[in-house]
């Protein structure tokens, strides 16, 4: 059976970055990209292996609802975007402060600026 585009497309768990030494070690040892209102942090994964993702928000950009939509409009950007990747990579997205307010697209807009600057885009 075919999978519908929507399944193509989940956020499962498996695809989340959860551990504090996987946070640590993409954003030691990994590339840093800055756009806008959010900060990329990549590091490459086993080949064969899928793309993960993690996303900070500290408190200095507002109360837990800001932040949660904050990780909610970074999640769902990734998720939109994650078979672009030519390799498979950990993703930490930081958002900045300038995300308080922003739409979806403008958020997508940054994320995929922030991409371009890499290697990871399909041709």
């Amino acid at each position: 059976m075919p999978e519908t585009p929507s399944a193509r497309l989940r956020l499962p768990r498996s695809s989340r970055i959860k551990s504090t030494g996987d946070f640590a070690r993409t954003r030691a040892k990994g590339q840093r990209f800055t756009s806008g209102c959010l900060i990329l942090n990549i590091a490459d994964r086993p080949p064969g292996g899928q793309s993960r993702v993690g996303v900070i928000t500290s408190r200095k950009i507002g109360e837990a609802v800001v932040r949660t939509r904050a990780r909610r409009l970074l999640r769902e950007t990734f998720r939109l975007h994650q078979h672009e990747l030519g390799r498979p990579v950990d993703l930490i997205l930081v958002a900045r402060a300038s995300i308080v307010g922003k739409k979806f697209a403008d958020v997508e807009r940054d994320f995929l600026k922030a991409l371009a600057q890499t290697d990871l885009v399909k041709k």
